[in-house]
C-alpha cells in the first residue's frame, strides 16, 4: 500500500465548528475520516476519505467477539506562523505496528501511514484549533471485520482515522491530579498485552477507574500484576517520581505502554544533565520517601495530558500530599517546553516536529 494513491470524497455541507475555547476532551468530530481495507488475498487497498459516518459491519464481524482490534493517539498543532505541526508521529506509528503484531493483525507501512495521517489533517486544517492549550487529536486505529464465529486471527480488517478537536484531557490541566493506588485488580502481566495499544487493556481497566472517581480521585495508579509490589502506570499516563534528586520512572518490562511522550520526557531530562533512571520501583519505597521528605515530586506523561502533575496519592486508606498539590519546577519545565516545541514556539532541536504541509 506505499504508493496506493487516497482517493477523496467531501462533504455537500461542512458541519457548524465547537466553541474552541470549550472543548473538553474527544466529543467533536470534523467532516472527514480515512479508511482503507484489508483482505488476506489482496493486502491493504482502497484507501479513501470519505465524509464522517457510521460504519455498516456484519454481526459477526470478529471486532464484536474477540476484540481483535488496535489504536493510536497523537495530536496536530496549529503554530503561530499558520502551519501545522505533528509531534513524533513516526514513534506512533511504530507502536501501532508492535501493536498489531500482538494482536495478529497485518502490519501497514509506516510511510503510507504517515501520508493517510498528513493527507487527512490536511484536508481538515479549519479543524485545527487556535486557543491556547487545544489541539487536534488523531485518532488511527484498526478492527477486525470478518464475519466469523471462530477463534482465530480475522481474514479481515479497517484501518481507519478519525480526527477531534480537543481541549485538556483532565479538567484540572496542568494543575495536579489526585490519583488512587489499585491494590485489587490488576491491568497487565507480563507476556500478556499491557505493551499493546488494544482495546481489552482499558476496558478491563474501567472499573478501578469507576471505584476511585466517587472519591475525586482523576485516575488510578497500577502495581505489577504479579506480586502488586511495583508501580507500573496510571491509566492513561506513564509515571515519574523525583525522589532525592533523581527522577525514577518504571522500566518496560512487558506490561507497561511505551509511552511516546514518556521517551521524551527522558530525553528532555537527559539533555538537561538531570538523571533519570528506568527500573523497578517498589510502592514501598513511594511511601518511605515521602516519610523522609524526598519526594519532591511526581507527574505523569502522555499524548492527551502532555504532563499531568501528581498533588496526592492514596494508598491504604491514607493519603501522601505531594509538593503541597502544586506543580512542580520539573513537571512545569517538562509540560512547557514540550508544548512550546508542539506549538511551534521554540526551536525543535531534537527534529521530533512533522510538518503536515506537502
Amino acid at each position: 500500500m506505499t504508493n496506493q494513491a487516497i482517493t477523496i470524497t467531501t462533504v455537500k455541507a461542512k458541519k457548524t465548528k465547537p466553541d474552541y475555547n470549550e472543548l473538553g476532551f474527544g466529543r467533536h468530530f470534523t467532516d472527514h475520516m480515512f479508511i482503507a481495507d484489508y483482505q488476506v488475498d489482496k493486502g491493504w487497498f482502497d484507501a479513501r476519505i470519505i465524509p464522517y459516518q457510521p460504519l455498516t459491519l456484519d454481526p459477526a464481524s470478529m471486532i464484536f467477539h474477540y476484540g481483535q482490534t488496535v489504536f493510536e493517539g497523537l495530536k496536530a498543532y496549529a503554530t503561530p506562523t499558520g502551519e501545522v505541526n505533528l509531534f513524533r508521529p513516526e514513534q506512533n506509528i511504530a507502536r501501532l505496528n508492535r501493536s498489531n503484531v500482538r494482536m495478529c493483525i497485518p502490519e501497514i507501512d509506516p510511510n503510507f501511514a504517515l501520508t493517510a495521517i498528513k493527507t487527512l489533517v490536511e484536508l481538515e486544517r479549519d479543524w485545527v484549533p487556535t486557543a491556547p492549550g487545544t489541539s487536534l487529536y488523531i485518532r488511527p486505529f484498526v478492527i477486525a471485520t470478518e464475519p466469523f464465529l471462530g477463534v482465530s486471527p480475522s481474514t479481515q480488517y479497517k484501518f481507519i482515522i478519525i480526527l477531534s478537536p480537543v481541549g485538556a484531557y483532565y479538567k484540572e490541566g496542568i494543575n495536579p491530579v489526585k490519583i488512587a493506588v489499585e491494590d485489587e485488580y490488576i491491568r497487565a502481566i507480563r507476556g500478556g498485552t499491557g505493551e499493546a495499544k488494544t482495546a481489552g487493556n482499558y476496558a478491563g481497566s474501567l472499573i478501578a477507574q469507576q471505584k476511585v472517581a466517587k472519591d475525586g480521585f482523576a485516575q488510578v495508579l497500577w502495581l505489577d500484576g504479579l506480586e502488586k509490589k511495583y508501580v507500573e502506570e496510571v491509566g492513561s499516563m506513564n509515571v515519574f517520581f523525583k525522589i532525592n534528586g533523581e527522577v525514577v520512572t518504571p522500566e518496560l518490562n512487558g506490561s507497561i505502554l511505551p509511552g511516546v511522550t514518556r521517551q521524551s520526557v527522558i530525553q528532555l531530562l537527559q539533555h538537561w544533565g538531570i538523571k533519570v533512571t528506568e527500573r523497578k520501583l517498589a510502592l514501598t519505597e513511594i511511601v518511605q520517601a515521602h516519610k523522609n521528605g524526598e519526594l519532591e515530586e511526581a507527574f505523569g506523561s502522555g499524548t492527551a495530558a502532555v504532563i499531568s502533575p501528581i498533588g496526592a496519592l492514596s494508598f491504604g486508606g491514607e493519603i501522601m500530599t505531594i509538593n503541597d498539590q502544586k506543580t512542580g519546577p520539573i513537571a512545569g519545565k517538562l509540560y512547557q517546553t514540550l508544548t512550546d516545541i508542539q506549538y511551534g514556539e521554540i526551536e525543535d532541536s531534537f527534529n521530533w516536529i512533522v510538518k503536515v504541509s506537502k
